[in-house]
């Protein structure tokens, strides 16, 4: 899949920067603009070219069912039941405990449409399984994606929160009147 992913790109004029450290085993990835469902597309490749094979990601389970489930379920995706109040931070932090390399994909946004606030989770879950953000991201302005950064929750979310969307004020989505960098952290 490298080499197909590889050759994909090159051929739509991609280009993958950065990487994830070897001595990271575990990490919440955070991914974004995510305004269509290309984003997945290019950034699944983007993965597979930095020899990330193994990444898991949220879908919701509506989104499981055949011929779709097979295909996703082998990409990494775990069907998650947003109608539900279940403890998933406390669920993921086990999941973390657990696995010896786990890297876990969030879009923060939570949707591709236009969204006034991210979500905090992934912050939350950094927090509880003691692991770091990876800052990926896709700038269709460039065509590059990849790895912006790492980095180490010191629980104070706002200054946190700051250097992130510090970072992608300055990348492009695919539909840029969808992405908004979460009005409530703004200042």
């Amino acid at each position: 899949m490298r080499f197909i992913s590889y050759l994909y790109l090159k051929i739509k004029g991609w280009k993958i920067v950065g990487n994830i450290p070897p001595e990271i085993k575990k990490a919440v990835v955070i991914a974004a603009p995510h305004t269509s469902g290309l984003d997945f597309v290019l950034g699944r490749c983007g993965f597979y070219v930095l020899g990330i094979r193994k990444i898991q990601f949220f879908i919701k389970k509506e989104m499981f069912r055949f011929p779709l489930g097979i295909l996703i379920r082998a990409l990494g995706a775990v069907p998650v039941d947003r109608g539900k109040k279940n403890n998933l931070v406390d669920q993921i932090t086990q999941h973390f405990a657990e696995k010896e390399k786990f890297y876990l994909l969030i879009t923060p946004e939570g949707t591709r449409k236009y969204t006034t606030n991210w979500k905090k989770g992934f912050y939350l879950i950094a927090m509880k399984a003691n692991v770091p953000i990876v800052v990926s991201f896709i700038d269709y302005a460039k065509k590059e994606g990849g790895i912006g950064f790492i980095l180490y929750p010191t629980g104070d979310f706002e200054q946190d929160f700051k250097k992130i969307t510090d970072f992608y004020k300055t990348k492009t989505a695919r539909f840029p009147k969808d992405f908004n960098l979460s009005e409530m952290y703004q200042k």
